[in-house]
């Protein structure tokens, strides 16, 4: 199908949402539009830089030169060329449509809007009449749409299209794929549903449709999107996919088809699909208030962050499955970890972030971007992760594509997204009017806050440094609202000079006042060394250490550390870091210095009843540590983020 609704040329919407929650009746918080913030720091922004400039045109190639933007076009020009690749390439074009969407809500870019032209006419063009829209199952496969839900992901890649055509209408004020959207959602409205309607009472087997659902209801203020999206939620969980029960890997759990998920006792089965599930979840819980459903949620969520969940912030114990593991089951190098995992994490603490406004799910939040979403990109922002280990010996290196490419798409559209994250307002009642600071970068913001626009600065060296600087830009009465992380024991706060109550660690510090301008708020948050241990049920980790400062996990690499096998490495328990800034290392980071002893281990069997020992030449050796998101970006060797102690 076609359409003649363009985008006019100059249509630039200063303000894009990402999850848009202005109308919802049950959050407390509003995400502050991305077109809102514009950040200028020298950590953050840099890698967005590069996402515009690298990433996004490079994967764009990828895309053409795999043959995913082919499957459109054969069927746009009728060439009859079969499909190319796996059945849900699609959604990698949906998600690459997405970063771009947000890219283009802050600056005119003719080359990237180029490209989202022709992809958007692709779509458009290959649209069935009927509103179905999946190139696998269109020029061949036609009679076998809808028949395989467990496996083939038609639902998921229209979730997937569906959150890039509100992305898409938010940032450029066209409705072109927006109609391409509802025609989708309406034709998938009228073949799922109760059976008493005559329609089908199934869902699919990997879980994405639910977000997308709810925010194209967000967008058009259509209700049946919104309880397609609750069906879908409610039908999972009595066994109706079908899946094999006896397989020890993809059974009904594996697809979260086990259970209800209002009573899941804990996250399971395929990590992504379970955090994309839970995400939806809490998006339905935003417009209906169900308390039954956020108590899970919140169930969900304390039980993964306790038994599940890597110190990394990863997600996924197993290769088998892509899945989490058994309680404290977190093994090292085969950790997977995917970096969808982190991402669908981050979104679902977003969401539950708007839902609570408490501050641990910002916490989680900022600690998965920077320890287990940023990993997951090289430096260069050519090359990519799909799993994420802990420790490996040199043979896991990043690569520019994968046969399954979901990751790197889905790197780039939360980059392009991420200022929609850095601020939140209150809900619109009471006391709640104000100002919620979620992350730390050197930004410049206008939000809208009791019954005006807020111009609030912040001056940061984050995560570098614990100084944040922020000034009020505009008179008016409000409240600010400081995240204080849980790890910043002893931070300190004033308002131009004058000391405010200490704040408490895991919260938000709220200042009221009528607010001048020129204004200036300092807050500190002390950036010590902290050493963390595991669970001892988590029995990889027995006896070593993890170093962590401000929001940034530590790990050691050989190539700093070229005189030792970093298993023959103790860090005693009085060694004490220090910390040095290296700005032409890696992009320009803090790394860790510090005295660790080298105790070799002696040669000896493997089991016997004499344990083995450890050489009694004990010597002191010179350790360094970058940051964790960092490491393979040099030549290949050793990585470790747990010590011995």
């Amino acid at each position: 199908m076609t359409s003649t609704a363009h985008r006019p040329e100059t249509a630039r919407p200063d303000a894009a949402p990402v999850i848009d929650t202005a109308h919802s009746p049950h959050a407390r918080l509003h995400p502050v539009a991305l077109g809102r913030v514009q950040l200028t720091d020298t950590f953050l922004e840099p890698r967005r830089k590069i996402n515009r400039d690298v990433t996004l045109p490079s994967q764009y190639r990828h895309l053409e030169d795999t043959g995913r933007l082919h499957n459109f076009r054969r069927i746009v020009d009728q060439t009859g060329e079969p499909f190319v690749g796996i059945y849900f390439n699609d959604s990698d074009v949906y998600k690459w449509l997405e970063a771009a969407a947000w890219t283009l809500a802050e600056a005119h870019d003719p080359a990237l809007d180029g490209m989202v032209a022709e992809v958007a006419r692709l779509i458009e063009g290959a649209q069935g009449e009927n509103g179905y829209l999946n190139t696998y199952y269109t020029a061949e496969r036609e009679d076998q749409r809808w028949s395989n839900l467990k496996d083939q992901h038609e639902l998921y890649c229209a979730g997937h299209f569906i959150q890039a055509a509100v992305a898409h209408s938010r940032t450029t004020g066209s409705d072109q794929l927006l109609g391409v959207a509802r025609r989708l959602a309406d034709h998938i409205d009228a073949v799922f549903g109760p059976a008493s309607q005559g329609k089908r009472e199934l869902t699919d087997g990997h879980e994405e449709i639910e977000m997308a659902l709810v925010e194209l209801y967000r967008a058009t203020h259509e209700a049946r999107y919104l309880q397609l999206a609750e069906f879908l939620i409610d039908v999972r969980g009595y066994h109706k996919l079908g899946a094999d029960d006896d397989s020890h890997v993809f059974n009904s759990a594996y697809y979260q088809d086990h259970l209800p998920i209002r009573e899941m006792p804990k996250v399971v089965g395929h990590a992504v699909r379970m955090v994309y599930l839970t995400a939806g979840a809490t998006d339905l819980y935003l417009e209906t208030g169900e308390t039954a459903l956020l108590s899970a949620m919140q169930r969900l969520w304390t039980h993964m962050t306790t038994r599940q969940m890597y110190v990394s912030g990863g997600l996924g114990a197993r290769y088998e499955g892509e899945a989490f593991g058994d309680d404290f089951e977190l093994p090292n190098a085969r950790a997977y970890t995917e970096t969808c995992a982190a991402i669908g994490s981050m979104m679902w603490n977003a969401r539950l972030l708007a839902a609570t406004g408490e501050a641990r799910y910002a916490d989680l939040l900022e600690h998965t971007l920077y320890n287990a979403v940023l990993p997951g990109w090289s430096l260069d922002g050519e090359t990519y992760f799909y799993q994420n280990p802990l420790s490996d010996e040199g043979q896991h290196r990043r690569k520019a594509w994968f046969g399954c490419a979901c990751c790197p798409p889905n790197v780039a559209r939360l980059m392009a997204s991420l200022p929609g994250y850095v601020y939140s307002t209150g809900a619109k009642r009471g006391t709640e009017r104000g100002i919620w600071v979620n992350l730390y970068a050197e930004s410049e913001a206008s939000i809208d806050v009791a019954g005006q626009s807020v111009n609030l600065s912040q001056r940061t060296r984050y995560p570098w440094d614990g100084q944040v600087e922020l000034t009020v830009g505009t008179a008016a009465n409000f409240t600010l609202h400081l995240r204080i992380p849980e790890w910043a024991t002893g931070a300190t706060l004033s308002v131009n000079g004058e000391a405010q109550p200490a704040p408490q660690p895991g919260s938000y510090a709220a200042i009221e006042r009528d607010w001048q301008v020129d204004d200036q708020v300092s807050l500190t948050l002390p950036m010590a060394v902290r050493r963390v241990r595991s669970h001892p049920r988590v029995l990889e980790n027995t006896g070593r250490v993890a170093l962590l400062r401000g929001p940034l996990l530590y790990a050691f690499e050989s190539v700093d550390n070229l005189d030792v096998a970093l298993d023959d490495v103790r860090l005693p328990s009085e060694s004490q870091p220090d910390t040095q800034e290296l700005p032409d290392l890696l992009g320009g980071v803090v790394v860790l210095k510090m005295d660790g002893q080298h105790s070799p281990q002696l040669q000896g069997d493997l089991y016997g009843e004499e344990l083995v020992g450890e050489d009694k030449e004990q010597g002191r050796v010179n350790l360094t540590a970058i940051p964790y998101y960092a490491w393979a970006n040099r030549e290949a060797g050793q990585l470790r983020v747990w010590l011995r102690e």
